[in-house]
């Protein structure tokens, strides 16, 4: 060392808690900056897909000082679980309503023929079923359920169209005018009411719950056993996050058929099928094939993973493909956030064109029950035979059901005509007619998709407000 140098050089400032780069010598200060300006930092990633991050942990956001685990205090600790718990619960509170809706519309049936009581009298009383009938069901039935008849179909088929028939705790099919008039109606019905609105609030919050807290553990996890400590700054794969989530979803699945379940069965107490969210579980563990058929069973292992796994594969994928097809120039969260939040904006929305039909199959399969147990009374008209499988499902959606409004089929209309004291009113019968959206029921796969769309809207006006930091979790709900 030149004996003119000044004691200041050989000063070295302490490192803090956020400094994560090693003290180097003044000659490899330049380069040291340039190793950091080209590394990626966990602020800034330069991965061209963007997990969707759950929320983020409300216990450390309300108070960061437990992360210190040196000095903790129980009674600290213990307000702070109440108050996350408290904002959890408050938050699923809110939404709850409109999830109800949403949900009562994917699971309610809706027979093509729903207001034509001429056309359900042309079968015959002792003909089982015709040839061509015969046929499909064979392709898709199951060989160990009972064979059910025309007449029990016809018997349950009234139910949908004359309200003397109907039980008192099914809602009639009315007009399909969204979740917001699911709402309504749910609140206006005697048999319902409007706390039915908050039907299954506890699981729902639970799930929430566990779903943030487990998906992030097993992504690290997962990032731990397939990834080296030098392959931490590269972009990682698409599988860990899509893995993580499918085996979140798969864990949670048993949760996700309890509270749908809750949500479907009708509020009358002598009506309801399970008490609350443990009988529930009680009654399905013993009727249904224990955890074998809760996890196993073809009907709910099949839609849980196609769920689970498209749709944040969708989530993730989207995004980055539109961008680069769409964009001139190299398009990044980083260099372009107002045009990444438009690609994540239209890859939320293209997704989910792809993923509510599935969804939609999902809630169908887990509300029919299976082996000993009785079925569930619910408070939408549910389809009287079971489906015997996602493609069977689709298949009887699409060919059975009716997408439009089911008006009546011969509308009354006043039309003026002359008589002998003048202009005489007159109501007069017109045919329906017959429309592909009438005679199709892929309207039903789509149910609740506008509050959906209107929910990407707003979390991507509120990334552009905030900056994108506070709405990161909100792509991961959609």
């Amino acid at each position: 060392m030149n004996s003119s140098s000044s004691l200041r050089d050989l000063y070295s400032d302490p490192s803090s808690a956020w400094s994560f780069t090693p003290t180097a010598p003044a000659g490899a200060a330049v380069a040291v900056s340039a190793t950091n300006s080209t590394q990626p930092t966990s602020s800034t990633p330069s991965f061209q897909w963007k997990s969707p991050r759950a929320s983020h942990n409300s216990i450390f956001d309300l108070s960061p000082d437990l992360a210190d685990l040196s000095d903790i205090d129980i009674v600290h600790v213990v307000k702070t679980v109440l108050a996350s718990a408290m904002l959890q619960y408050t938050s699923t509170a809110i939404a709850m309503p409109w999830e109800v809706g949403k949900l009562l519309l994917q699971v309610q049936w809706v027979p093509r023929d729903v207001q034509d009581p001429e056309r359900i009298q042309e079968v015959p009383e002792d003909e089982e079923t015709s040839d061509t009938d015969s046929e499909d069901e064979s392709y898709f039935a199951d060989p160990g359920a009972a064979p059910t008849s025309t007449h029990v179909r016809r018997e349950e088929y009234q139910h949908a169209l004359h309200d003397d028939s109907r039980p008192e705790f099914i809602m009639p099919v009315e007009p399909q005018d969204g979740v917001w008039g699911m709402i309504k109606r749910i609140g206006r019905f005697r048999g319902e009411g409007w706390l039915a609105l908050w039907k299954g609030l506890l699981t729902s919050c639970v799930t929430e719950v566990l779903s943030s807290t487990l998906q992030p553990v097993i992504h690290n996890i997962l990032q731990s056993i397939f990834l080296s400590p030098t392959t931490l700054y590269d972009q990682p794969p698409i599988l860990l996050p899509v893995t993580s989530h499918l085996i979140t979803g798969l864990i949670l699945s048993p949760l996700d058929l309890i509270r749908t379940r809750m949500i479907v069965q009708s509020f009358i107490p002598r009506y309801r099928t399970y008490s609350g969210p443990l009988d529930a579980l009680n009654q399905i563990l013993r009727d249904e094939g224990g955890l074998k058929g809760i996890y196993l069973h073809p009907h709910l292992l099949i839609p849980a993973i196609i769920d689970s796994a498209f749709r944040p594969l969708v989530a993730l994928a989207l995004p980055g493909l539109i961008a680069s097809y769409v964009g001139r120039a190299h398009i990044t969260e980083i260099n372009n956030p107002i045009a990444w939040g438009i690609a994540e904006l239209a890859g939320s929305c293209v997704g989910l064109l792809l993923t509510l039909p599935f969804e939609t199959v999902r809630r169908r399969l887990q509300v029919q029950t299976r082996g000993h147990a009785n079925p569930i009374r619910g408070c939408v008209e549910l389809r009287p035979t079971p489906y015997h499988g996602v493609v069977d499902a689709l298949w009887r959606i699409i060919t059975e059901e009716r997408s439009d409004v089911p008006a009546n089929r011969y509308a009354s209309i006043k039309k003026r005509r002359p008589s002998r004291s003048g202009l005489k009113d007159e109501t007069v019968q017109v045919k329906e007619d017959d429309g592909w959206f009438r005679n199709t029921g892929i309207g039903q796969l789509y149910r609740g998709l506008g509050m959906r769309l209107g929910a990407s809207v707003i979390v991507f006006i509120l990334a552009l407000v905030s900056g994108g930091e506070d709405s990161d979790s909100g792509w991961a709900e959609l």
